[in-house]
Formats: structure tokens, C-alpha cells, sequence
């Protein structure tokens, strides 16, 4: 059970507008932002720094940058975000191949050198302790300039704080996000735990 419940959608008419943004990456606004609307200035505050965050400056698309969170998310533990960023990938374009591989990017070849360089900082960035060295900065560098390495970054950031967000609050999971978890991500051992 989850330790807050979530408001209705509409009890903050200002987070409810920014908000809206979830409909395109999710098709729904997730529980998540529901609960921190209890403090509007925070659910607020999240919404645009994931709007900024997951805006397109060039090449760290948005299926992309959906695959970093996931990594990321994996790297956590967090169930929620993984299959939130499962779904958000899916509904940007991730092939079908990327999506069902995403354990094997290292080798699989739907995998370009570049992508697995930004996957491989997105584990080690997102490991605790952080695991960024030398060799993963110097890889993620002959592949990407710094505005879209502190774009990645951005992303494995926000969904730390997101990780920690649901993992702590249990949030109840969407049908849609559970649909996603068992059909792309349960052969990995991925399962709803808490988020019922």
C-alpha cells in the first residue's frame, strides 16, 4: 500500500495544466505527480524540471533519453520508473528490438557504440556508490559533446530523485505502466512488488 495517496488530477488546477505534459509521454499523469501535489509547489517544480530535462536539444532523442532513465532506474531498483520509462520509450519510438534487449545493449547490435556509451554512464552514474570513471568519461566523450552528456545527466538525475520518490512511497502503479513492465521487462525478473 502506498505510505501517501494520491490527489484526484484536478485538486490543483495550476499542477493539473503542467501536468498535461504527461499525456504525451505517458498518456496519463502519473501517481507520482498526483502525491506531490499534496505540496502543489513541489509536484510544480518537478513537472518543469522534467520538462527541461527531457526537452530535445539535438541528438539524445527522446527514446533515447527514455533508455537512460530505464538504465538508470534498473541500476536503482526502482519498478516503478522502469516500467514508466519502458512505456515512455515505447510511445517515442524505441524499437520494438531495443526495447526487448535492453539488458543485452552492450553486444546487441540494435545498439549503436554511441547509445551503449550513454547507457554505460547512465548504469554508473546511477550507481551507489557513483561509478562514473576515467574509462566511461572518456567513452561517453568520443561519442557526445558536453550539452548532451549534461542532458543525460540530467535525465539519470531526475529519475534519482524519482527512484527514490516511488520506491519510498510505494506509488501505486498505472494499469498502462504494469502492461508494459510484464510484457517488456518481467522476462528480467521484473515484477509489480510494492506498487500494487
Amino acid at each position: 500500500m502506498a505510505l501517501v495517496q494520491p490527489l484526484p488530477p484536478e485538486s490543483d488546477p495550476e499542477t493539473a495544466r503542467l501536468a498535461e505534459f504527461f499525456n504525451e509521454t505517458l498518456g496519463f499523469c502519473p501517481n507520482s505527480v498526483l502525491t506531490m501535489q499534496r505540496r502543489p509547489a513541489i509536484a510544480r517544480a518537478f513537472i518543469n524540471l522534467n520538462k527541461a530535462v527531457m526537452e530535445n536539444k539535438g541528438r539524445v532523442t527522446s527514446d533515447l533519453k527514455r533508455l537512460i532513465g530505464y538504465m538508470a532506474s534498473y541500476t536503482a531498483g526502482c519498478r516503478y520508473c522502469q516500467a514508466h520509462t519502458a512505456l515512455a520509450a515505447k510511445r517515442y519510438g524505441a524499437a520494438e528490438e531495443k526495447l526487448a534487449n535492453i539488458w543485452e545493449y552492450k553486444t546487441h547490435p540494435a545498439f549503436s557504440e554511441a547509445e551503449r556509451a550513454a547507457l554505460d554512464f547512465a548504469v554508473a552514474a546511477a550507481a551507489i556508490p557513483n561509478a562514473v570513471d576515467e574509462e566511461i568519461s572518456a567513452n561517453l566523450r568520443q561519442h557526445w559533446d558536453d550539452g548532451e552528456i549534461v542532458e543525460m545527466l540530467g535525465v539519470i538525475a531526475l529519475f534519482g530523485y524519482l527512484n527514490r520518490w516511488n520506491d519510498s512511497m510505494a506509488t501505486q502503479m498505472e494499469e498502462d505502466a504494469i502492461a508494459t513492465g510484464e510484457q517488456y521487462l518481467s522476462k528480467r525478473g521484473w515484477e509489480i512488488g510494492k506498487h500494487k
